[in-house]
């Protein structure tokens, strides 16, 4: 089982996702003997996982059922066990298109944390890219590593416990990008600036605090990178619904017109009649939630260094 590599049969020692609905899924390491608890009931992996298809609808021990999703970067963001806040989809996606990342680009990261950017980055850089990933927390380095080879990308990665603002990253001059998501990011542009590229390349910084970012812009233009910009990614989602309404009453007026000027024989006429009628009781109503969705660290400061 590979995050890069599509498998169709589960496995002993797969990393899968028990899908029970679009608001509650979870991890299991596929292991033979081993059962796992579900509101459902009881999956027996040496009987209900192994050897089944990815996508598979497996009837649990209460006759609830089940599906069995193969993992991906964007499943494991929503399921990966916490051990720092996280980056999700809606940054992830935007981070990856502003550093114009792509397979076979090498990519410098800092921190690590829990790995879901990290997990992303890789995707997108296999087959023959790499990540350098740089984790100052010791126990979350090592736990890191533990995930990369368990989902089956450790060649992929390379993971480095030291801090990038005393250190670096330990590589120079092969990154096409850099990312920053530490406290302090402006002493470590220097750093990324030595990782880049002779020819260039981009770095984006993800910080919480408007002055975090001011200092890190600031420093972006000491060591001479240019285009730098400032987003903020707001996520808002929007509900559709059906609204039925009344017909309104238009009065006489409105039904001698409609007596007058309305040919039964004429098919154009009845197809406006229908129309008029379904339309005028059923139409789609869309409301955008009042909660916007926005993580924690939601400011992204970009630039290029030509």
């Amino acid at each position: 089982m590979s995050f890069v590599e599509y498998e169709d049969r589960i496995k002993d020692g797969d990393t899968a996702i028990v899908f029970l609905g679009h608001e509650s899924m979870f991890p299991v390491k596929v292991q033979h003997g081993t059962v796992t608890q579900t509101k459902y009931g009881v999956i027996r992996h040496s009987t209900d996982l192994i050897g089944k298809k990815y996508g598979s609808k497996v009837t649990c021990s209460k006759g609830g059922w089940v599906f069995i999703l193969h993992p991906t970067p964007e499943l494991w963001t929503m399921n990966l066990p916490h051990r720092t806040q996280i980056l999700y989809s809606t940054d992830i996606s935007i981070i990856t298109m502003m550093l114009e990342l792509k397979p076979g680009s090498i990519v410098c990261e800092s921190g690590t944390g829990s790995g879901s950017l990290s997990h992303a980055l890789i995707r997108t850089v296999a087959p023959t890219g790499h990540l350098y990933t740089v984790e100052f927390h010791q126990q979350r380095a090592e736990k890191a590593r533990q995930e990369f080879r368990e989902h089956g990308v450790e060649h992929l990665v390379t993971v480095t416990n030291q801090d990038v603002c005393k250190n670096g990253f330990g590589v120079s001059n092969i990154a096409d990008a850099v990312f920053l998501d530490i406290p302090s990011p402006w002493e470590a542009i220097g750093h990324a600036k030595s990782a880049l590229k002779a020819e260039g390349g981009r770095i984006c910084s993800f910080s919480p605090c408007i002055e975090q970012v001011q200092r890190t812009c600031l420093a972006m233009e000491e060591c001479g990178f240019t285009e730098i910009n400032t987003l903020e990614i707001l996520l808002r989602v929007y509900n559709v619904r059906t609204i039925s309404l009344q017909i309104p009453d238009l009065g006489k007026a409105a039904e001698d017109n409609s007596s007058t000027d309305f040919d039964s024989s004429n098919t154009s006429n009845q197809g406006t009649l229908g129309y008029v009628m379904v339309r005028g009781w059923f139409f789609l109503r869309s409301v955008p939630e009042k909660r916007v969705l926005v993580h924690a660290h939601s400011l992204e400061s970009t630039s290029v260094l030509h």
